[in-house]
């Protein structure tokens, strides 16, 4: 009998040893977490997300040897024919703002929902999305500056990304 119990509690031990492993998913850790976290929405345009990861990746090494000590930090631009994207980094590489304006992107259904109701039989022309970041803040400013037409005649709506007019 003390063997049937000495056995059952070894078996036992071994067990709980190999039980515990478990894998961790990869962990991105950043310096400019702050502007990751307020970007991370999924509603976002795909060339707007690609023109925000190309900030965040930005090599600042090469420019921050150019830092002028004066006005603390430096901007770069990023440009595509849809969208641009002027950033100011500090010496650390730490993203202070940043100020995001993309043509003609896809409208969020809020929007599209809000313009309609308010102007019925107006059709969309173009428009502007605009975003401005600060890391004090810690959220997105976002604007959609939408161009409509009525016939002959033409406005500009703005309204943020809730479809809500400024």
């Amino acid at each position: 009998m003390k063997k049937i119990l000495l056995g059952l509690f070894i078996f036992g031990l071994t067990i709980q040893a190999y039980s515990q492993t478990i894998e961790l998913s990869n962990t991105v850790i950043s310096l400019n977490y702050k502007y990751l976290d307020a970007t991370g929405f999924d509603n976002m345009p795909e060339r707007v997300k690609r023109l925000e990861d190309e900030i965040l990746n930005y090599e600042h090494k090469e420019l921050s040897k150019l830092y002028d000590d004066i006005n603390e930090v430096y901007e770069v631009s990023f440009n595509v024919p849809q969208g641009k994207i002027v950033a100011a980094y500090d010496k650390h590489g730490k993203i202070i703002r940043t100020k995001e304006k993309y043509n003609n992107v896809r409208l969020p259904l809020e929007v599209m929902q809000a313009i309609s109701k308010r102007f019925p039989n107006w059709g969309i022309v173009e428009d502007a999305y605009l975003i401005r970041y600060h890391y004090n803040k810690d959220t997105l400013q976002q604007e959609y500056k939408v161009k409509i037409k009525n016939n002959d005649k033409s406005i500009l709506v703005i309204t943020d990304e809730k479809g809500t007019f400024l």
